[in-house]
């Protein structure tokens, strides 16, 4: 195992919070209202009661008496009288103790190492450990994380409040791993398990999905419409529209990687199988490895041509989505050597060709802003939103 520990950087402006999606009942109202405050302080930064009350809608009562359990609890610290030139009693700020907790992350993208990290609630990492995977699947694959997991927590200089795993496959809303076949998981309960072995909450949810989570909280990204492409072994997205990450009925929402994009009428690039077991996916392509193999041996001027030609079909393939959620932007989070030139051009051109003028021209087409660590952010922020409410 590997383990190097670096400086906190300087401190990213958060994002902002994702629209909740579920019917808010009786029984739920002192959480979401937690929620309120918390991603208020998140974002906002320092602010007074009366200041809260007035941007989330709640009674300056309801502020009060949540601030005083919210104090109690150490997440949030009062700093002082506010100097302002108002009539009146000087406001009490209050702020979110967010350098007070940590959070452990975990990448399992790499098909050769797992990557975790000890990280803050603004994203900053503290500390970063990997372990080689040597082949292991099944329940060895998960023994190895939990291994890392409790490394990680044991380097941990304040108190975690929870472990996030970002992780290929199709993944539910309890953390169970639906299917990995990379991994040898199926129908594994991987946040229950863990959570139980290593007695601390642990959210789990795919990979690609986190990384558009990282991009929304930590990043750039647009909330009205954004799709978060990423590339690596395999070909994955993450979506983002009007402020909630959309899922899908079998939680497999932005598996572009198996849409089949080759036929006998795209003569430039062949039709190969792919592990899905059918051929001519996105995947046999547009992976990292595909990519690689596509321009070996090939000089400066056949590279890029072969690279924009894997980018029409990336573009053929992202233009009826783009279309149909009428999206703001899409980011490429992959190696920028590969995707940030002729394949991002190309795909940008496609995109724009197969969709109305009214969608496609204003459509913005970038690579991802948290480049290699978008995985591990995410993961982060599957724990701010899982035990805080905060996203």
């Amino acid at each position: 195992m590997t383990a190097t520990t670096q400086p906190p950087a300087a401190a990213r402006g958060v994002g902002r919070a994702l629209r909740p999606t579920g019917k808010v009942l009786p029984e739920h109202a002192r959480a979401h209202n937690r929620s309120l405050v918390l991603g208020h302080l998140f974002h906002v930064g320092p602010a007074s009661r009366a200041d809260i009350a007035r941007s989330t809608g709640l009674t300056r009562v309801t502020v009060s008496g949540l601030m005083a359990v919210l104090i109690s609890e150490g997440l949030v610290e009062e700093l002082g009288i506010r100097s302002e030139g108002k009539v009146g009693k000087p406001a009490t700020l209050v702020g979110m103790r967010t350098e007070a907790f940590q959070i452990v992350a975990v990448d399992l993208t790499d098909d050769s190492r797992l990557h975790g990290a000890v990280m803050t609630l603004v994203g900053d990492v503290v500390l970063r450990q990997s372990v080689a995977l040597e082949g292991r699947t099944g329940e060895s694959a998960v023994d190895l994380l939990e291994s890392l997991c409790r490394n990680l927590l044991a380097s941990a200089t304040r108190p975690v409040i929870g472990v996030g795993i970002a992780s290929p496959g199709v993944i539910d809303l309890d953390g169970t791993v639906v299917q990995a076949p990379n991994r040898g998981w199926y129908d594994v309960p991987l946040g229950g398990r863990l959570s139980e072995r290593l007695g601390v909450p642990v959210h789990v949810a795919n990979d690609a999905n986190t990384r558009a989570l990282g991009e929304f909280t930590y990043g750039s990204a647009a909330g009205s419409g954004c799709m978060v492409v990423t590339v690596g072994q395999g070909v994955g997205a993450g979506i983002v529209v009007d402020g909630a990450l959309v899922l899908g009925r079998h939680h497999a929402a932005g598996e572009i990687g198996h849409l089949t994009v080759l036929d006998g009428d795209l003569r430039d690039v062949p039709a190969l199988d792919c592990a899905c077991g059918r051929s001519g996916c996105l995947e046999t392509v547009l992976s990292v490895p595909a990519l690689r193999r596509r321009i070996a041996g090939l000089n400066p001027e056949e590279s890029d041509a072969a690279l924009a030609s894997v980018g029409r079909l990336l573009g053929i393939a992202l233009a009826p989505v783009v279309s149909a959620l009428d999206l703001a932007e899409v980011l490429l989070s992959g190696p920028p050597e590969l995707l940030d030139g002729p394949l991002r051009d190309a795909a940008l051109t496609t995109v724009r060709a197969r969709t109305m003028p009214v969608i496609g021209h204003g459509l913005a087409m970038r690579m991802g802003s948290l480049d290699e660590d978008g995985a591990l952010a995410g993961a982060a922020v599957l724990v701010l939103s899982g035990q805080l409410g905060v996203s």
